[in-house]
């Protein structure tokens, strides 16, 4: 193989792995294993039990995701739908300009 080809291959992989490696970590205070920032069991369940009481007292408040919004579910698809609806109907008129060649 090409020596270019290898060395960007490295980089990129470096890059992609650097980009990844603070969402990894971030996770770490979560974690069970008893590290640093680990939570205990009964702490966990602690905060479970005062999730659930919380949200059987607010039933109203939903899951916080914004379906019908226009920053949630059914706007973001609108707007994708509207994007690639436009770039597909640029490649109709383009392939309808586009004369027939004869070899």
């Amino acid at each position: 193989m090409n020596k270019p080809i290898i060395i960007s291959s490295v980089m990129l992989s470096l890059f992609v792995a650097s980009a990844f490696l603070p969402l990894a970590a971030a996770q770490s205070p979560y974690s069970q294993t008893g590290g640093t920032g680990a939570s205990t069991l009964e702490e966990s369940l602690k905060l479970a039990h005062a999730k659930v009481t919380e949200a059987a007292a607010n039933p109203h408040t939903g899951s916080g995701t914004p379906v019908l919004d226009a920053n949630g579910v059914v706007g973001a698809s609108i707007v994708v739908g509207a994007v690639f609806g436009g770039i597909f109907l640029a490649f109709v008129v383009r392939a309808k300009q586009a004369t027939k060649k004869t070899y």
